[in-house]
């Protein structure tokens, strides 16, 4: 069971750091003799784990492939084309692109030939480009530049002669500006609309606001999500208090320590109220453990590691069957003996805290699932105290029983006698368990691109699970353990027709319908084979001057965008959040939109040279630009990036990234317009 855990949360805490591209993707450039008087150049990729990148060969229409450019060739020629060398690609189905796609994980060669026309004058520069993505966000295809002089050349090469191309011709040659922000007044925003821009109006809306943005704080509802993760624990705590793992133990327990302590009602209290705090104690350390152990660098990024999910998928659907009574699930009897050995041989507070553990392993075939699920879910909030605080409210909940019923021992006959509806409760947990798996499902498929658990069919196999636990708790299925039901309690009824009504709100889902509350769990709407249509989002700008121009004339903050064609995240904004009417309407009537692709392809009229941290980097195409922009302007270049700025650049909330909650994208618009209005 040890080693099982150990995999389980390895698997689990997968993660990446949101670093620059360089760092992600590094290369190493140099020439070989290829024979015959031609060189090769040898372009070797180490990709950052947890990442990866396209081959040089993609389809029309897809993310961007690696690829090779020229700024100066003389002496030489190109033969042939930049490929892949070596290992081959993953060839992995893409399915928010609908295509077969070639990936590198770990490293990749690349070469490309050149015909050596002349040695004394071997001038090659240039840069090659590579998209990295991971399961939650993608780089730019950031030029990486490299050159090569005569000096580089191996000695062992032969140049047979002349060809074609006379030597010291230029294939391609641009000239360069140096100023960053200010190199065309043409419109490219596709509005129609011309555009002119005096030099200070460029700056002012070029110069960084990074201070700025981060003195608002980060619009990652942190405090939200620990609140969140907390009750989540709670709720789920007192869910394995009527689970019959637990329950019984209730009664037994503190009549126990009231037996213990006889002649002492405050001692039998004091004892009581050690064993819930040791309960407490044993929970908390557990989350403490996992994040000590793996970091809280880990709990950054959403575990979406098809082998973890699939394995925790599996996890859950054995847990689900043992909760309906297909067999049970218990861990080895000598474990428990163990620890009641050792309740007999201490005393005191040692000997209260292996009473507490012993509960722990007795109601482990109950609260097992529960406490994984709760984990998971902490370490996607990214922080390193969620999986403490998710197991503090867990452990709290289940505490607080034992100390309340030592201090009022007289509440014991109150409760509910143990009988067949403990059975009931458990194979209620059963279907919601069974449900819930299938989210890791989900994510595996996402994740792995394997196209087998679209939003449609998930939720298909949602409305079958919640209909037929609504006919199980109307007394219409028996599952094993249960007695005959005479009568539906009042309760009962309440809860089947809770279950029944959520199931018909799933239906309308099979079109295309939002269903808002739980569009977090589900899979995303661009996984939908069929949907309703959705209206288009209204004027959109893809320059970001035009669109500051436009914002200044009609007197409205933006919404600046950076997105990028090859995101598989910014498709999923845009299928989820942004399609959303509410976030439409808002968007439309209150901001000036402007999406800038980061990965856009369209040269630049001219190259521009731009100065980033003592190092000059070239900016040959819109995309350049664009990630230079977001760079320089908001010191952070991972895509999906959302921020509301003035008509002078200055940010008027905190940015907002992937996240597919609707009503969080609202209120960061919200947080925005509020400010803009002061």
């Amino acid at each position: 069971m040890k080693k099982i855990a150990i995999t389980l949360f390895g698997f689990l805490f997968l993660f990446t750091s949101f670093i620059s591209a360089q760092d992600i993707v590094t290369w190493n450039f140099s020439l070989e003799d290829a024979g015959n008087g031609e060189v090769n150049i040898i372009a070797k990729a180490s990709v950052q784990q947890g990442w990866y990148m396209y081959d040089t060969k993609i389809p029309d229409g897809g993310p961007n492939p690696t690829m090779i450019e020229f700024d100066k060739i003389t002496g030489a020629e190109t033969v042939g084309e930049f490929q892949s060398v070596g290992k081959k690609a993953t060839v992995k189905h893409d399915e928010i692109f609908e295509m077969e796609l070639g990936i590198f994980k770990d490293d990749a060669q690349f070469v490309q030939r050149l015909r050596v026309t002349g040695k004394a004058n071997f001038s090659v520069e240039g840069n090659v480009r590579a998209q990295a993505c991971n399961d939650q966000t993608c780089t730019p295809p950031l030029p990486v530049d490299f050159s090569f002089s005569p000096s580089d050349l191996p000695a062992s090469l032969t140049v047979a002669g002349s060809t074609s191309t006379a030597e010291g011709e230029a294939l391609t040659a641009t000239p360069v500006e140096t100023d960053g922000a200010a190199e065309t007044e043409e419109n490219i925003s596709g509005q129609g609309t011309p555009v002119s821009l005096t030099g200070a109006d460029r700056e002012q809306l070029w110069s960084p606001v990074i201070e700025e943005l981060n003195a608002l704080g980060a619009d990652d509802n942190a405090d939200a999500s620990l609140w969140s993760i907390f009750l989540k624990g709670l709720l789920w705590g007192f869910a394995a208090l009527i689970t019959p793992c637990v329950w019984p133990m209730i009664p037994i327990t503190v009549s126990f320590f009231l037996n213990r302590n006889k002649k002492s009602r405050k001692k039998a209290i004091q004892d009581a109220t050690i064993y819930g705090l040791s309960i407490i104690i044993i929970y908390v350390t557990l989350g403490l453990i996992i994040t000590a152990i793996f970091g809280a660098a880990a709990l950054n990024n959403i575990a979406t590691s098809p082998v973890f999910n699939l394995i925790f998928f599996a996890l859950l659907i054995t847990f689900a069957f043992s909760f309906m009574g297909a067999f049970e699930i218990v861990l080895p009897s000598s474990w428990t003996n163990k620890m009641d050995s050792k309740v007999d041989s201490t005393t005191g507070f040692i000997s209260l805290f292996f009473m507490a553990f012993t509960l722990a392993l007795v109601s482990f075939s109950c609260t097992g699932p529960i406490i994984g699920w709760l984990l998971v879910d902490a370490a996607t909030q990214g922080n390193f105290l969620a999986p403490a605080l998710g197991m503090f409210g867990f452990a709290f909940a289940l505490a607080i029983p034992f100390t309340l019923f030592a201090i009022f021992p007289s509440w014991l006959k109150t409760l509910p006698k143990s009988g067949s509806w403990l059975n009931s409760v458990k194979v209620v947990l059963g279907f919601i368990v069974l449900a819930v798996s299938l989210k890791f499902l989900s994510v595996a498929d996402l994740s792995g691109g394997w196209g087998i658990l679209n939003r449609d069919i998930f939720l298909a196999l949602w409305i079958v699970i919640f209909g037929l636990l609504g006919f199980y708790l109307l007394g219409k299925i028996k599952m094993h353990g249960d007695s005959e039901l005479t009568h539906i309690p009042l309760f009962r009824l309440f809860l089947a027709i809770l279950t029944l009504a959520f199931t018909v709100y799933l239906v309308p889902g099979l079109w295309g319908a939002p269903l808002k509350p739980i569009s977090s769990i589900v899979p995303p709407l661009s996984t939908q084979d069929f949907k309703l249509a959705h209206k288009p989002m209204g004027q959109v700008f893809n320059d970001y001057e035009a669109g500051m121009a436009y914002a200044a004339q009609t007197g409205k903050p933006v919404l600046l965008e950076f997105g990028g064609h090859g995101c598989v995240n910014c498709h999923k904004m845009d299928a989820t959040v942004l399609a959303d009417d509410r976030v439409r309407e808002l968007i439309d009537g209150e901001f000036v939109f402007i999406v800038l692709m980061v990965d856009e392809r369209t040269r630049l009229p001219e190259t521009i040279e731009v100065d980033e941290n003592g190092r000059t980097s070239k900016l040959r195409t819109v995309g350049d630009k664009w990630s230079y922009l977001q760079r320089h302007k908001f010191g952070t270049q991972s895509q999906p990036f959302y921020v509301v700025i003035d008509q002078q650049g200055k940010p008027l909330s905190p940015a907002h990234a992937y996240d597919e909650s609707v009503d969080n994208y609202i209120e960061f618009l919200q947080t925005g317009l509020k400010n803009f209005n002061k």
